[in-house]
């Protein structure tokens, strides 16, 4: 319309302009004078001369307008050529028209605007669904290529299904005798001194599957000591109960491998009903004389015990020494010629060296202890590694005939010659020119009477129990003089090795190379006591002055082990001769008693399932989905025992129960599992190696393939624990998750679960506790555990990750949150618990972590209870608990895998750990403990474990191991 109006304008202009001509002065003249044929000819150029230039200025506005709006031109112009033969009345109606028409295009350019927009979102809508299902195709792409993974890896099981030639080993069915003892002719006496486990023991009666049942006769129902005796109380009372507790027990005779027979120990009667103690008034030496040439045990009542079937064939004969421990107490042989005891098995503390038959007969400790719990609060702690005295003894030297013998006798015998030397030297060396001290007490005050003469010379116990461990807590070494005469052992030997141990003093024992300690078929005393000669007496000083800070604590640490395990009380005392006997016939012990994992739903309840969320995990392939594999159980029954017989009893100090697995089984070399043994390994590559592609596809390591089971301790908090069950969706190795309901509420019905591809089961927890997160379930079926707190964030690829680390780490703590123990350097004597960041760390917290199953064995059976008792005060510190159990047992620090610091998964409920006492509590667990343990377990590590090639510049073509680790 621009265009047009000043088309318009222009001519109405030009028009005007003409006719403006006679307004002109000059130009009227002009034109007044002008000839006609001249004005003719005017008018006829300005004809001719107007169209021209309106068609050049048409051209000029065509010219001057976009391409796009050519169209718009032409009908500009054809409006034009219809307006302008128009008049200027019809022009208005024609503009209105034109403004119509436009705001119906505007309107129309609008719509389509709109409509552009539109499809421009749409557009942008389809390219994000394109982009997701990009996404989706690569990540089923990715399940695809695990699927072929797993479908490859079945196919290999399968191969190696049929290509099986051994059995499956698993707990064996029990085999039992199915009779009692036959009757056969007594032995004579040469036969029965010569006895040997081929000679005198019936093997048919002890199957190797029969779990080595034992059969106790009652001691009230079956006396066996002469009229005038009586059994001590005690331990007629404490047996019976500790044998109840053992899972060797058995009350049908016809199954019995073994009888045992409690014939000590034993006092006239006048005695038995005294006060219970040790240390009573002695009865006159009249009495004591007769008493012992007739002796306690009765032979003939020994001989007509129901089962004993002429020879006492597999019978076990226990004289336990009590309350008497003086020279010569706890030998029931003792002055008698030749007491006829069969073919059957003597138990005691002392021996004399044509009594001991070695490889048959038992040296046992004398009873000392309570019956049984825990006993640390009778030890001291182990440091500091030396002491106020190097070396200490209080004792004194009673004639094995003529009572007490001064250490300033005259006896010319060899024997006397050696005791007198040595006194002489050790009381040289205490009082010479030396930095060291000495306590050295050869005499005692008030002297010790001798209460039953015997032919053996040897050191009673000088004052109290509590007045010698006083002096023994003080002492770096505890002098133990061996008997002098024929003794192989003797109870007072026997009582100086316990009070020792259980102070934490080491034992040197001087002529240890004439005596046998205790259960020295199994028990490494090597490790515990320094044996030396007598001759070595000159040597003695500087030998304790040689030996190192390190070894101290390792023998005093070692002591106390083999104190608590083996010697402390009634039961550890049974257990131990049991275990003895059993190991000699090498029959595996019971298998350790599962706990029962009760689900918390009911047997009708089915609960309501739901389709987990997949989180956004990184794209990469962390291992083939497999069908649930428990691993292989009970498949060392008797080669445990037989090849590592030394670390169960010296190490571990656990011989007392069969385990499905342990974490200390032995490796195969690398080439076997190509040559004879492949059967369950997964190599890299198929052993050709490999980058991140290959290491997706396989376990490989050292081990047979295996899974693992996923512990989730939770308490009321639901949506928290969905949340974390649907996180575990698609995990690769997973067999099961074990969730631990602490709460005494049941799930709400409602409550759906997360079907996550395998089993979920929720076990109702006994009681509030946080012990619960490591009770052996038996529905736990692999090796590994991973212990996870119902609030504990972990992508799949970093729980993978640590499953391979801890399968190179089986026996330590492997896991995510690191902490350690720090000096308190204002108070100097105790520790602190941190968890700031740290060059150096000495905990793995297992609210992540992967531990081996026998550790919550360990934990809820071998574990003192007042550890457990603590955290069940504080609620608090089962962490710190496993931790020092672990590092106690192995002598390892944790491992402690990938950057992160912390776990928590962002919105959760807030948690135990940030209540502000949380700290204090665990500052007072580290130090109970270390009470309890009798030092700190814990040790530091300075590296954290991360994949091989992590920050490592590869080929493209090659794949790092994980992505992100």
């Amino acid at each position: 319309m621009t265009n047009y109006e000043a088309l318009v304008g222009g001519g109405s202009g030009g028009l005007i302009g003409a006719g403006g001509v006679s307004g002109n002065g000059s130009l009227w003249y002009w034109l007044k004078h002008m000839k006609l044929y001249r004005v003719v000819g005017l008018v006829a150029i300005c004809l001719l001369t107007v169209p021209f230039i309106f068609y050049h200025l048409l051209l000029s506005a065509e010219s001057g307008v976009p391409h796009n709006d050519i169209h718009r031109t032409r009908s500009q112009l054809d409006t034009f050529e219809e307006v302008s033969p128009l008049k200027a009345a019809d022009l208005k109606l024609r503009i209105d028209e034109m403004l119509r028409i436009k705001g119906t295009v505007s309107l129309e350019l609008r719509d389509l605007e709109s409509r552009r927009q539109k499809l421009q979102s749409d557009i942008g809508l389809y390219n994000q669904k394109i982009d997701e299902l990009k996404q989706e195709l690569a990540r089923q792409q990715t399940e695809l290529d695990r699927l072929k993974i797993s479908v490859e890896q079945a196919q290999v099981a399968q191969r190696e299904a049929v290509l099986r030639n051994t059995p499956e080993l698993a707990l064996p069915k029990a085999l039992f005798s199915d009779s009692l003892p036959a009757a056969v002719r007594p032995a004579g006496g040469e036969q029965r001194r010569a006895c040997k486990m081929s000679s005198c023991f019936d093997h048919s009666r002890c199957s190797l599957t029969s779990g080595f049942p034992v059969y106790l006769y009652d001691p009230d129902a079956a006396p066996v000591v002469n009229a005038g005796y009586d059994i001590d109380g005690f331990l007629k009372t404490t047996i019976k109960q500790t044998l109840g507790y053992n899972a060797h027990l058995t009350t049908d005779p016809k199954k019995a491998c073994v009888f045992l027979v409690l014939v000590g120990e034993a006092l006239p009667e006048h005695e038995a009903v005294m006060k219970n103690n040790r240390y009573s008034a002695p009865q006159p030496q009249a009495d004591r004389s007769s008493a012992a040439e007739m002796g306690s045990l009765n032979t003939t009542r020994l001989r007509s015990l129901p089962y004993w079937g002429g020879d006492g064939r597999n019978h076990v004969l226990l004289n336990f020494a009590r309350r008497e421990i003086g020279t010569g107490a706890g030998n029931i042989l003792r002055g008698t010629a030749d007491l006829d005891t069969g073919r059957a098995m003597l138990v005691q503390s002392s021996f004399e060296e044509n009594q001991f038959r070695a490889g048959f007969d038992l040296i046992a400790p004398p009873i000392l202890g309570p019956p049984g719990g825990d006993v640390w609060q009778e030890c001291v702690p182990m440091l500091p590694a030396r002491r106020k005295y190097l070396l200490s003894f209080q004792g004194e030297l009673m004639n094995g005939q003529n009572g007490t013998m001064s250490a300033h006798g005259n006896d010319d015998t060899e024997s006397d010659t050696v005791d007198e030397f040595i006194i002489e030297h050790l009381k040289d060396m205490s009082s010479g020119r030396t930095q060291d001290h000495f306590m050295l007490q050869f005499e005692c005050v008030p002297a010790t009477e001798q209460r039953n003469p015997t032919n053996v010379r040897d050191w009673s116990l000088c004052g109290t129990d509590n007045s010698r461990k006083s002096v023994l807590k003080d002492s770096t070494f505890a002098l133990l003089l061996a008997p002098s005469g024929t003794a192989v052992s003797s109870t007072l030997l026997q009582a100086r090795l316990y009070e020792a141990l259980r102070a934490g003093a080491i034992p040197l024992i001087l002529g240890g190379d004439q005596v046998t300690l205790p259960y020295a078929e199994t028990i490494e005393w090597r490790r515990v006591v320094i044996a030396l000669p007598k001759a070595r007496i000159t040597e003695l000083h500087f030998l304790l002055r040689a030996i190192p800070d390190a070894d101290l604590l390792t023998m005093r640490r070692q002591g106390r082990l083999v104190w608590e395990r083996y010697l402390s009380s009634v039961q550890s005392t049974v257990d131990t001769i049991i275990a003895s006997l059993r190991d000699r016939l090498g029959i595996p012990p019971k298998p350790v008693p599962a706990v029962v994992a009760h689900s918390v739903f009911n047997a009708s309840f089915v609960p309501l399932k739901s389709d987990p969320v997949i989180d956004s995990e990184p794209e990469e392939s962390l291992g083939p989905i497999e069908p649930p594999y428990p691993s292989p159980a009970f498949r060392r029954n008797y080669t445990a025992a037989l090849m590592q017989s030394r670390e169960m009893w010296n190490d571990w100090a656990d011989p007392f129960a069969l385990y499905p697995q342990l974490p200390f089984d032995p490796v195969l070399p690398s080439d076997a599992k190509f040559v004879g043994s492949h059967m369950g390994f997964r190599p890299i590559g198929k052993g050709a190696g490999g980058a991140g592609k290959e290491f997706g596809e396989s376990l490989g390591g050292n081990y047979p393939r295996e899974q693992f089971t996923i512990v989730i301790l939770t308490y009321e908090r639901e949506q928290v624990l969905m949340d974390s069950l649907g996180r575990l969706y698609g995990l690769p190795y997973l067999h099961k998750v074990i969730v631990v309901w602490n709460s005494p509420k049941p799930p709400l019905e409602d409550l759906r679960w997360p079907d996550i591809g395998v089993p979920v089961h929720v076990v109702r927890a006994p009681r509030n506790s946080l012990n619960n997160r490591f009770l052996p379930f038996d529905a736990i079926e692999t090796e590994a555990v991973l212990s996870v707190d119902d609030d504990a964030h972990l992508r799949h690829d970093e729980i993978l990750f640590g499953f391979r680390v801890w399968r190179e780490h089986r026996d330590r703590v492997v896991g995510f949150p690191g902490r350690f123990h720090a000096w308190d350097v204002n108070t100097l004597d105790s520790w602190n618990y941190n968890s700031n960041y740290s060059c150096e760390l000495s905990m793995v917290l297992t609210g992540a972590a992967f531990i081996h199953k026998y550790y919550t064995y360990l934990y809820t059976y071998a574990l003192p209870q007042a550890i457990r008792d603590k955290v069940d005060e504080y609620m608090n510190c089962e962490d710190i608990a496993m931790n020092f159990l672990v590092s106690h047992v192995t002598r390892k620090p944790p491992v402690k895998v990938t950057s992160r610091w912390t776990f928590r998964c962002p919105g959760c409920p807030v948690s135990l750990s940030e209540d502000d006492t949380h700290f204090q509590e665990r500052h007072k667990c580290i130090n109970f403990f270390t009470k309890v343990f009798g030092y700190t377990p814990l040790l530091n590590t300075q590296y954290r474990a991360d994949s091989i090639l992590f920050k490592t510049r590869i080929p493209h073509d090659k794949q790092k191991c994980f992505k992100f680790i």
